[in-house]
C-alpha cells in the first residue's frame, strides 16, 4: 500500500536551520511565525480564526533517514523512536500545538513555533483542550527531563 500526501502550504519561521531552534513549542515561547495555506484551501479556513490555538501536521522535510532507535535531544541515553519526538521517523510527521494569533486571507499569523522554515504542511486542526489533552498518568522516561524541553536547542543529529 502506498500513501501519498501533497502539502496544502509552507510553514514560515525565522530558523532556517535545524541547529539552535527549540525542540517543542514550549521552548518557543513568543517565536512568530506565519503559515501560508495554498489558494485551493482558502475555503477550508473558514471559522477556524475562533480558536486561540491549532495543530500543526507537518512533514519533517529536512530529516534524515528513518532510525528505530534514536537519542532524543532530552536524553543521552538510545530510545525507541516511538517513545521519543525524534523527527527521523519511518514516515516523518511532525505536530505542533501553536497559538493562532489571527488570519488573514491564507495566511495565519502564529506564535510558539518551533518548526524550521520552509516546513510542507500537510495539514490544521483546531486545538481544543477538553479533547486533546487528556491528563496522563505517566511519561515514561520524560518524566526526569521535561522541565529541559524549554531551554533545550537543537542539533544537527537529525539532519
Amino acid at each position: 500500500m502506498k500513501i501519498e500526501f501533497e502539502p496544502i502550504g509552507m510553514i514560515r519561521t525565522p530558523f532556517t536551520k535545524p541547529e539552535g531552534m527549540p525542540i517543542q513549542p514550549t521552548g518557543a515561547a513568543g517565536v512568530r511565525g506565519t503559515v501560508e495555506v495554498f489558494p485551493d484551501f482558502a475555503e477550508g479556513l473558514e471559522d477556524l480564526d475562533g480558536f486561540s490555538h491549532i495543530v500543526l501536521i507537518y512533514h519533517f522535510h529536512r530529516a534524515s533517514a528513518p532510525k528505530l532507535t534514536v537519542i532524543p535531544f532530552l536524553d543521552s541515553e538510545k530510545r525507541g523512536v516511538f517513545a521519543t519526538r525524534a523527527p527521523s521517523r519511518p514516515n516523518p510527521i511532525g505536530l505542533s500545538v501553536v497559538r493562532l494569533v489571527r488570519v488573514e486571507g491564507t495566511i495565519l499569523y502564529v506564535e510558539n513555533v518551533d518548526i524550521l522554515d520552509g516546513t510542507p504542511l500537510l495539514d490544521i486542526k483546531p486545538h481544543v483542550p477538553d479533547l486533546d489533552a487528556p491528563p496522563a498518568d505517566r511519561v515514561g522516561w520524560l518524566k526526569r527531563a521535561k522541565r529541559r524541553a524549554t531551554r533545550k536547542k537543537a542539533d544537527d543529529r537529525f539532519a
